[in-house]
């Protein structure tokens, strides 16, 4: 999640050791950014320039993607995604396939999403390498995308025999996701002044997308 201030403290129901998905949805004011994390909430403090700016155009590239393919919904930082009861993660940015759709209510997801992406800030650097990514990796969420505008670099991790394994980049900088089929990012989008438009590079995928050859579909045993 990004940047939130060190000063920040867990807020606890009074009641309990453990506040549940739904102590938290009273706890924590409507529009505030928040996490749950095994029973405790970690507040937000307002992004940066940068962070919100990388945040936006990854939002905006895959929900202009979802939009011109029907491959499914992107939901934003004020989206909760229900784990557990004590569990209940607000993504950067997070992309949930079209056939999972039905999990989605009004106010959150039952499970977690197809794709997690959380742009790292000072404050959040533990959470997010370590905390977050043991979170979604128990959770089967198939892909995490992890954005770092500090150290300038992009790590993409993909759930393999139930553990995240790094996926290289082709050519250094291409990342090419599974979860959201068709889809490719280029690192260097992400840190590159100015900053690109999001309908351009666009695009740039779907163009790719379409000259990608197609798998050829099985032919029909012949009847002797």
């Amino acid at each position: 999640m990004a940047n939130r201030t060190a000063s920040s403290t867990a807020l606890r129901d009074r009641n309990s050791d453990l506040v549940t998905v739904e102590d938290f949805y009273v706890l924590v004011p409507d529009g505030v950014k928040a996490d749950l994390i095994d029973g405790a909430i970690y507040l937000a403090s307002p992004d940066t320039r940068t962070n919100d700016r990388l945040a936006g155009f990854l939002s905006r590239l895959l929900g202009c993607y979802c939009d011109a393919t029907g491959a499914g919904e992107v939901f934003g930082s004020r989206f909760s995604f229900v784990l557990t009861p004590h569990r209940a993660p607000e993504p950067d940015v997070a992309f949930v396939a079209k056939r999972r759709l039905h999990l989605v209510s009004e106010r959150d997801m039952q499970g977690g999403p197809d794709v997690a992406v959380e742009v790292v800030s000072r404050d959040s650097r533990s959470r997010d390498y370590v905390d977050k990514k043991a979170l979604y990796q128990e959770a089967g969420v198939p892909e995490y995308w992890l954005i770092d505008p500090i150290q300038r670099r992009a790590e993409f991790f993909r759930l393999k025999s139930h553990r995240y394994e790094v996926v290289p980049l082709a050519q250094n900088r291409i990342f090419r996701s599974e979860a959201v089929p068709g889809f490719y990012l280029d690192v260097e989008w992400l840190f590159c002044s100015p900053a690109p438009k999001a309908q351009e590079k666009l695009g740039e995928i779907l163009a790719s997308a379409r000259r990608a050859p197609r798998r050829p579909k099985p032919r029909g045993t012949r009847a002797r």
